[in-house]
């Protein structure tokens, strides 16, 4: 089961919850289709309902102090990065950063307001899923 490893050691009650997101992502990887990706949606707007948080790695910005870790894809296309768990980020090959919890409502609603960037990328590294903007709009119920 997704998720299983961190529920072992004390995690953060804003991430306990988000392995059901993990799940619903890797059924949409087995089964890509319209149901399956309005199942996972929905599955993200409860985790942000009920308080959910995404782990969000952040790099030194000289103008602004710390901005969100964004990702450069080789289409040219830009992503900001989130994570459902510590576990998630630390698959990566990229430098160790500085990371810290946000509220998800507030981390789609950024990506939402920041010029050149495609969306926000879930877990890049494993349980992928590439929520473009049109999609946040549609957790957020916008």
């Amino acid at each position: 089961m997704a998720g299983m490893a961190e529920n072992g050691r004390n995690q953060d009650p804003g991430l306990v919850g988000n392995e059901k997101i993990e799940e619903y992502i890797g059924y949409l990887q087995q089964e890509p289709t319209q149901e399956m990706l309005a199942v996972t949606l929905t599955a993200i707007r409860r985790r942000m309902k009920a308080g959910g948080q995404f782990v969000i790695a952040v790099s030194p910005n000289a103008d602004k102090g710390l901005a969100v870790q964004l990702m450069q894809l080789p289409d040219g296309k830009r992503w900001a990065v989130g994570y459902t768990g510590f576990a998630e980020q630390e698959k990566g090959s990229q430098p160790v950063v500085s990371t810290f919890l946000a509220d998800m409502r507030e981390v789609l609603t950024k990506v939402l307001a920041m010029d050149g960037v495609s969306g926000l990328i879930i877990n890049p590294w494993n349980r992928t899923l590439y929520l473009e903007k049109p999609l946040i709009r549609l957790i957020l119920g916008e």
